[in-house]
């Protein structure tokens, strides 16, 4: 709370209602964050397993050269499922595995070694625009924005900012699959929540 009230040093119970405000915000964005993790995953998986033509694509990473250091994920993703005494699936590491993960397969380290294939997942991503940097910057930036959220830190001060957030993030699920959008902002609540925000602190 420090920070809202150093930001309203005479008006407690403002700094409490722009609080309460954050918690409001970022309840309305686990919707499409959650939709965007989970259709880079789908996607990216799909991908991996055309191009290694296996289930288990994670199992070229020990002996493909520029592929090595993501070695260290599978090996944690293993160790989480086997502490729960289950057995190590395809499907269980992917699922174990983090948003971290996905998104680092599109930094520039891997344009050469997985670009090619990966950019397959994006394909309803402007041709001309279909390029690893224009989607792992997004993505980098979602991550951030994830991690400040699911931190419980604060994103509430230019809500103007966090609405173009949510646009490109709607813009990026589409680039994989373009119903999904549509779809997304008839299940949250995201509109309402920041026409609610803005009344409630008096906001233009």
């Amino acid at each position: 709370m420090e920070r809202y009230f150093a930001l309203y040093p005479n008006d407690e119970a403002r700094a409490i209602k722009h609080y309460e405000c954050n918690l409001m915000l970022s309840e309305s964005l686990y919707t499409s964050l959650s939709v965007l993790e989970v259709t880079l995953r789908n996607a990216l998986c799909r991908e991996l397993e055309t191009m290694t033509g296996r289930e288990d694509w994670y199992a070229i990473f020990p002996s493909t050269p520029g592929l090595r250091s993501l070695n260290k994920y599978i090996t944690e993703a293993a160790q989480h499922i086997s502490a729960r005494h289950e057995q190590i699936t395809p499907s269980k590491i992917v699922a174990e595995l983090t948003l971290g993960f996905w998104v680092s397969l599109l930094n520039s380290e891997y344009e050469r070694t997985l670009w090619q294939a990966l950019r397959r997942a994006f394909p309803y991503m402007p041709r001309q625009e279909r390029k690893r940097r224009n989607v792992s910057a997004p993505l980098n930036l979602f991550r951030r924005f994830r991690n400040r959220i699911f931190h419980n830190e604060s994103i509430c001060w230019n809500l103007n900012r966090v609405e173009e957030i949510h646009a490109e993030i709607l813009k990026v699920i589409g680039w994989m699959n373009s119903d999904l959008p549509e779809w997304v902002r008839e299940q949250e609540h995201f509109s309402h929540v920041c026409r609610e925000i803005r009344n409630q602190m008096e906001w233009k």
